[in-house]
């Protein structure tokens, strides 16, 4: 297993498994899959801002998983925040390969300049509830019923984690 920063050949497989969130889950509000292309312009625009997207890979170079810190807002007052985002392979889940991810995510941001890290959770999700506590997130708010998908209302909680720099 390795754990690195992306590369564009790693666009299919994440492609294939953020559809999957997309066409069966309520993690992500997006309802349509998005093609490899908006795919590869998302990491990008990410890679563009100077702020981390890592994969975890097997030893057969098979993607398990990916997470991405984005900026919170477009506003340049916000350039401090990001909201960060992990997506593993269905089959992998519950077996700590999220929690390595987001260890590795929080330590890049930690030595960045980032100060808040935002996590935006539909709810119920009671997995990255507690994969957000357990690295020190704290609750903020709470919005119910802000979003609709597949039939059915979805409330939105958010988590905040203030980082520690050493000036």
């Amino acid at each position: 297993m390795e754990i690195r920063k992306v590369k564009f050949s790693d666009v299919e497989q994440m492609t294939a498994i953020y559809n999957f969130y997309i066409e069966h889950t309520l993690v992500t509000f997006e309802e349509e899959a998005i093609t490899a292309e908006e795919m590869h312009s998302r990491v990008e625009k990410v890679i563009q801002q100077h702020l981390p997207w890592l994969v975890i890979e097997n030893e057969e170079g098979d993607i398990l998983g990916y997470a991405y810190a984005d900026s919170w807002h477009t506003r340049r007052s916000y350039r401090f925040t990001v909201e960060p985002s992990v997506y593993l392979l269905p089959e992998v889940k519950g077996q700590g390969y999220g929690t390595i991810l987001f260890d590795a995510l929080l330590l890049l941001l930690r030595q960045s300049e980032i100060r808040n890290v935002l996590g935006v959770i539909a709810l119920p999700n009671e997995a990255s509830v507690a994969m957000h506590e357990a690295h020190g997130f704290e609750k903020v708010g709470e919005f119910s019923d802000v979003g609709f998908k597949f039939e059915q209302w979805v409330s939105v909680g958010y988590w905040q984690l203030k980082l520690e720099h050493s000036e």
